[in-house]
């Protein structure tokens, strides 16, 4: 096939570069982009009588042919082309002749790829911000049906303090709404638009690079033509996002994961979201979350890659910016899949209350609570909480919990133990005194659904 650039060079090259350098086969999901972009550039050559009007008019409707026979799957992508920005030049000048040539007046490949890319990833973030949204209000809905169910609360994997289910996945609802203010930031900084940038320098024609930015619903044009086709941050930006994205869901596949197992047992995984074992019949595995734990590094090394390839690069535009595309693609993709995913699991699974509190007992996580009972009888926190020690360390040894260790025991470390130290030590009781702004108890976790789902 001809090069639409040849000219200076025969246009003849090894079908080896042509393969190597060709990027057909991942920008080709720009199609849409490329042609909404080139509608709005024609219109503007059209309207700055750059080229006639009625010619623009052709080309338009030219463009808005090609969109439909592609999505119809009349047209297909010919794989063979060197970008999706001559597939579809080739296309238009194909079906138009010398007017379809006129497409590529006042533009470069450069400012076209950076407009269809900042399109195509504007897009992403809406959906991304969309699949975010549904998650929170999965969340949100779960830790509702799990306000009151008591579970342990862990520092260092260690049994801490009572919490409730809810409490403890409204944590990560609270990742996830900065997550999306994160998308959003991104978002505002990417909508501005590259294109009239043309190679590097912009052009001598008379363009109108704001009407194009408005019709393409951009805040404004790039107010730097070198910087308008060399910039990529956006790329990295939004990859850094996803990873904050993927990090949060892959700390959250990991409580999923202890807590499906056996040795925790707080938690049953629908069957739809777990898979057997092909020799060992008892299993089911928790693959989801293990799979988007393990995805998340796929991401990482999307950052890094980006970031990397950006890190020497002159200005402006480089062909090492192709490489730009693949690895935000990939994030992108990645991170759809596993919200979609995640957001299932979440919903179906289902909590098993009599283990979590349970577990509660035996971990004496209201051991504070029964130190706390001393010092609000005037007992220093330190002697308290000495004194708690030797309680916890008594029942270890003697198979008793905190609320059926014997009255005599306690008074035998302190007089100023009473009956009403089994209230205290009462894990509902400890529980809905966690009054506190931010707290685990009912009502504070009823206000935190609330706050979040009117924030969304």
């Amino acid at each position: 096939m001809a090069k639409m650039w040849e000219g200076v060079t025969n246009g003849i090259t090894d079908s080896l570069a042509d393969d190597f350098n060709s990027s057909i086969r991942f920008d080709s999901r720009m199609y849409k982009q490329d042609i909404s972009g080139s509608m709005a550039h024609a219109e503007m050559l059209g309207n700055k009588g750059i080229i006639p009007k009625d010619e623009a008019d052709k080309i338009i409707a030219g463009l808005g042919e090609i969109l439909a026979d592609i999505e119809s799957g009349k047209l297909k992508i010919d794989m063979s082309c060197e970008d999706i920005h001559m597939f579809v030049e080739a296309e238009l000048t194909n079906r138009l002749g010398n007017i379809g040539k006129k497409l590529h007046t006042a533009r470069s490949r450069n400012d076209q790829v950076a407009l269809d890319l900042r399109l195509i990833l504007r897009d992403d973030i809406d959906e991304i911000t969309a699949l975010v949204k549904n998650l929170i209000g999965a969340i949100c809905d779960k830790a509702e049906e799990n306000k009151a169910q008591i579970m342990p609360g862990y520092t260092h994997l260690q049994r801490a303090q009572p919490v409730t289910f809810g409490h403890q996945i409204m944590a990560y609802a609270m990742m996830l709404l900065r997550d999306l203010d994160r998308l959003n930031d991104t978002r505002k900084r990417l909508n501005f638009s590259p294109i009239g940038s043309c190679a590097l320098a912009g052009t001598t024609y008379d363009t109108d690079r704001f009407f194009e930015a408005e019709k393409l619903g951009f805040t404004a044009p790039c107010l730097n033509s070198i910087d308008g086709v060399s910039d990529r941050d956006f790329c990295v930006e939004l990859i850094y996002d996803i990873s904050m994205i993927m990090m949060h869901l892959s700390r959250f596949s990991e409580e999923i994961i202890l807590w499906s197992s056996w040795e925790f047992k707080f938690i049953k995984l629908s069957d739809s979201y777990t898979t057997g074992s092909s020799i060992m019949p008892q299993k089911k595995n928790p693959d989801m979350a293990e799979l988007v734990r393990g995805k998340t590094g796929r991401v990482y090394g999307d950052l890094m890659g980006i970031l990397t390839t950006l890190k020497g690069i002159p200005l402006a535009y480089n062909k090492d910016m192709q490489e730009d595309k693949e690895g935000v693609f990939d994030a992108v993709d990645t991170v759809k899949m596993c919200l979609k995913v995640f957001c299932g699991m979440i919903s179906t699974l289902e909590t098993i209350p009599e283990n979590m509190k349970k577990a509660a007992q035996k971990g004496f996580i209201n051991a504070t609570d029964l130190a706390d009972y001393l010092v609000k009888k005037g007992e220093p926190f330190r002697s308290a909480y000495k004194i708690s020690g030797k309680i916890v360390a008594d029942c270890i040894e003697n198979g008793f919990v905190l609320e059926d260790y014997p009255i005599e025991k306690y008074r035998s470390l302190s007089d100023l133990f009473d009956e009403d130290v089994y209230t205290a030590v009462n894990l509902d009781e400890c529980l809905n005194k966690r009054i506190s702004f931010g707290g685990t108890c009912v009502k504070s976790v009823e206000a935190q659904i609330k706050a979040v789902r009117e924030s969304l």
